[in-house]
């Protein structure tokens, strides 16, 4: 009976840390490139994370796109549910390498996001390519800094952009088997403890 309420606390701060840390890697992703404020999804996911980062602007301030202050909280919230999911599972609460844990899963999860809004560009592109509902014009803007220098290389070809395979394949490659993967053996993330990570 123990171990199955454990079992339910872990499911459920997984659940919810992880859903509330998506919305500020998307934040963050959002302001790295330049997504448009107005957007009603953007203004959305502002209001629901700008509580917890408002404090951390007067000393983490953004420097060429890059929001230090939501990635702080992220970290933060990423190590709290950390620290209660090893302890509900019998663990220490606290251990340095946590921190790295904590590190590899928001990258994970900047690859996993950019993995998933490519998959519905995609489709999009096929089913909708005209279409300009808020939630695919904001994903084409965060997956835009990723795709532009795939173009150069690959430029659009008869109407058809093959430059997102070669985006596919360097993200499997990092997430595989260049750094998301290699790093969480090498640190001993536990399955399912971070979300993002295998």
């Amino acid at each position: 009976m123990g171990s199955n309420l454990a079992g339910a606390g872990i499911y459920l701060v997984q659940t919810f840390f992880g859903i509330y840390i998506l919305f500020l890697m998307l934040r963050f992703l959002m302001q790295v490139s330049r997504a448009d404020y107005y957007n009603p999804i953007s203004q959305s996911i502002v209001k629901l994370t700008d509580p917890p980062i408002r404090p951390f602007r007067t000393f983490l301030p953004t420097i060429r796109g890059v929001d230090f202050a939501t990635l702080a909280v992220a970290a933060i919230i990423q190590l709290i549910g950390v620290a209660i999911i090893m302890m509900l599972a019998g663990y220490a609460p606290f251990s340095p390498v946590y921190l790295g844990w904590v590190m590899l899963g928001l990258f994970s999860q900047i690859l996993d996001i950019y993995f998933f809004a490519l998959i519905a560009m995609v489709i999009a592109s096929w089913i909708a390519p005209y279409s300009q509902h808020p939630a695919l014009t904001l994903i084409f803007q965060i997956t835009d800094p990723i795709c532009a220098p795939a173009r150069k290389l690959l430029p659009p070809m008869g109407g058809l952009d093959l430059s997102i395979i070669i985006v596919f394949v360097v993200i499997y490659l990092i997430d595989n088997y260049l750094v998301v993967r290699p790093l969480a053996q090498l640190l001993g993330v536990p399955a399912g403890v971070i979300l993002g990570l295998p």
